[in-house]
């Protein structure tokens, strides 16, 4: 029986629930970490990845618009439900992400999977946390009066996500997770040097029950795709985390031209395994304060 040829993957972007090549119909070449060089001294070629064009980032932008109505307007406990199904989803295809983080990462292959474990349990962190979350940040105010004056946190809207460029899941993951868990919706610029598990996690996220547009993710030059984003009128708020100094200098001023929520790397950030707290989950909140008079109370204990 004659050797067969491998069928080797096609990677593409994830947008609006679907599997659009780039636009532009461009892609870049993706290679193993420099750690794992071959005699040339150069990564091993792994794939190509689609290189995301201006019009890409504007498409993915109009998909996570439009998701997000029903997505922020879904229950916290729902929201929960959809990201532990993310996680069962990431545990079977436990192995592929092994690979690909190794492959990424520079990392051994016993390496690689604890770094995909603590990213599956992450996910699973942040599920518990969706209908959490308001107990800890909202709740009632005292006033000088007959009201009650009752604060409640709402998702901001339609987060552009740099992700981190060095830790191509684990940092990826815990960028997207508490976004999508507060009811945002997300467009993520994967790591321009090690995209293939951010596109690879577009896949689970497509077989599993969150909805097409929440979660949005291209690959290609970091730059090129998030400037157009940071100065994208229809997005709300950027989590710098894989920007270095002078991209984020330049996404902040541009961010500012709409009043962007910016999200700057955190001192937690520099390692990524270590308890993210819950800066994440309240850095896309914004917090809606309502009055409401108390009312007297009837003969029945009842306010009327």
């Amino acid at each position: 029986m004659s050797d067969r040829l491998n069928v080797l993957k096609t990677y593409k972007l994830y947008v609006g629930g679907k599997f659009p090549r780039s636009e532009s119909g461009r892609v870049y070449e993706v290679t193993t970490a420099t750690s794992a060089t071959d005699a040339a001294g150069k990564g091993k070629w792994l794939a190509n990845a689609p290189l995301s064009s201006r019009k890409d980032a504007r498409d993915a932008v109009v998909a996570a618009r439009k998701a997000f109505g029903g997505w922020s307007g879904a229950t916290a406990y729902n929201r929960g439900q959809v990201l532990y199904r993310v996680a069962e989803m990431l545990e079977g295809r436990r192995s592929q992400f092994v690979r690909e983080v190794a492959h990424a990462e520079g990392l051994s292959k016993s390496k690689a999977a604890e770094v995909v474990e603590a990213a599956i349990d992450r996910w699973v962190w942040y599920a518990g946390w969706t209908d959490k979350i308001a107990q800890i940040v909202g709740g009632a105010n005292p006033v000088a009066g007959p009201f009650f004056n009752l604060s409640t946190p709402e998702p901001t809207g339609v987060v552009t996500v740099i992700a981190p460029q060095e830790s191509s899941f684990l940092g990826l993951v815990s960028a997207i997770a508490p976004v999508i868990a507060t009811g945002n919706t997300a467009v993520v610029v994967a790591s321009e040097k090690s995209p293939l598990p951010a596109l690879s996690l577009g896949e689970v996220l497509a077989t599993s029950d969150v909805p097409g547009g929440v979660v949005n993710i291209l690959s290609g030059r970091t730059r090129e795709i998030a400037v157009p984003l940071a100065s994208h009128q229809d997005v709300n708020a950027i989590d710098l985390s894989g920007a270095d100094a002078d991209l984020a200098r330049d996404l902040e001023i541009a961010a500012a031209d709409n009043l962007k929520r910016v999200l700057r790397p955190q001192p937690v950030d520099g390692d990524w395994s270590a308890d993210p707290g819950t800066h994440r989950l309240t850095a896309f909140l914004e917090m809606k304060t309502v009055w409401h008079p108390t009312g007297t109370l009837g003969a029945s204990g009842s306010a009327y």
